[in-house]
């Protein structure tokens, strides 16, 4: 180990730290790294507003204000632009493989062939920069290819599948909140109809149209029958304080008193007593349980109605888009590889190792002397 540090002198850590790495670089930049073009787009995700007309009705809703970009909705975005299936759809589209995989000098920037599904993954997330504004909730795209027009044109494709992502998206939860809204209405209309078919069959069987109004008119019908008994009766003790009990006036009124209760009993066990079936006050009590809730299943079918009518137009409202803010440009010059920037960089960099290398050497052949 002691004669490997000897060995280590400074001209020999100049060459193997600085001059080596510098020589590789100045090869290999200018003569083998292949050129790459980025075309960036800048895009978010909008929907129409939520909360500005939420208590307009009808059409002014459709009128309300745009919200700014959904924050939410560009995340999600970003991890599709970055997904297994993007990849899939622009491989399928582009070829994106047969390109990234054209470039054989390059050994370091080209993917190579028979590679693996995740490795090209990761190989396309290397590729394609997705960078997030937090401020303005922004998202920027910036494709890397080694054709100008490639880059292009699979920026392009990603505005397309992200449009197809985004609509895809927000439509099946417009049509789900419909299918929800439809079914409960189908439900109330059901309900409604299930209802009325009750008290129609309730009036056919007891041939009343209306049971509680006839057991009002019955008794009304009572009520005069005891007031025309009463009269009738007061009537009978004045003739009877001067005229004989077989009197023909006496007689004639105790027929008619006879009728009249005859009539009241008769009314008075048609409302109360007999047949229950018959009944006129239990006929009036179901008849009002049925009417009572053919009345609530119309309220609710009309609820569910009004839900169906503010679903539609809420599912319009909530319906995003995409808003291309930058469309990809044809590149002109190749951004990467950024040659005199790496070679200063490397140069520092080689030339502060060569420092520290230096410092240690010289610190243990210290110690050791």
């Amino acid at each position: 180990m002691m004669k490997f540090i000897y060995w280590l002198t400074p001209r020999r850590l100049k060459i193997g730290m600085i001059a080596l790495p510098m020589i590789f670089a100045v090869i290999y930049y200018p003569m083998i790294a292949a050129d790459r073009f980025v075309s960036s787009v800048t895009l978010t995700v909008r929907q129409a507003s939520q909360d500005a007309s939420a208590n307009i009705p009808g059409m002014a809703m459709l009128l309300g204000g745009v919200n700014p970009p959904s924050r939410e909705d560009t995340l999600y975005l970003q991890q599709y632009v970055h997904s297994l299936d993007m990849l899939k759809r622009l491989d399928a589209r582009l070829n994106l493989r047969a390109h990234y995989e054209s470039e054989k000098l390059d050994p370091i920037y080209r993917l190579y062939g028979g590679a693996s599904q995740e490795w090209f993954l990761q190989y396309y997330r290397a590729r394609v920069e997705v960078l997030f504004d937090d401020l303005s909730s922004l998202l920027t795209i910036r494709v890397q290819g080694f054709e100008p027009e490639y880059a292009q044109q699979v920026a392009q494709a990603i505005i397309e599948e992200s449009e197809n992502f985004v609509n895809a998206f927000s439509h099946r939860i417009a049509r789900e909140q419909m299918r929800f809204a439809e079914q409960e209405l189908q439900h109330a209309a059901q309900r409604l109809q299930t209802s009325k078919a009750e008290v129609l069959a309730f009036q056919n069987k007891h041939k009343l149209l209306d049971p509680t109004a006839q057991a009002e008119a019955s008794g009304a019908l009572v009520a005069e029958l005891q007031s025309t008994l009463a009269r009738q009766e007061a009537e009978l003790r004045n003739l009877r304080s001067f005229l004989q009990e077989d009197a023909y006036q006496v007689q004639a009124l105790k027929g008619q008193v006879a009728a009249l209760r005859a009539q009241l009993d008769a009314e008075r066990k048609r409302s109360t007593t007999g047949n229950s079936s018959e009944r006129l006050n239990e006929l009036a009590a179901k008849f009002r349980d049925l009417m009572l809730q053919a009345r609530f299943a119309e309220d609710a079918y009309k609820l569910a109605l009004s839900a169906v009518e503010n679903a539609r137009i809420d599912a319009t409202r909530k319906i995003k888009s995409l808003v291309v803010i930058e469309s990809p440009a044809k590149p002109e010059i190749a951004e990467y590889p950024r040659r005199v920037y790496n070679l200063i960089t490397l140069l520092i960099v080689c030339c502060l190792l060569y420092g520290v290398a230096r410092l240690v050497v010289a610190t243990i052949r210290d110690h050791q002397d």
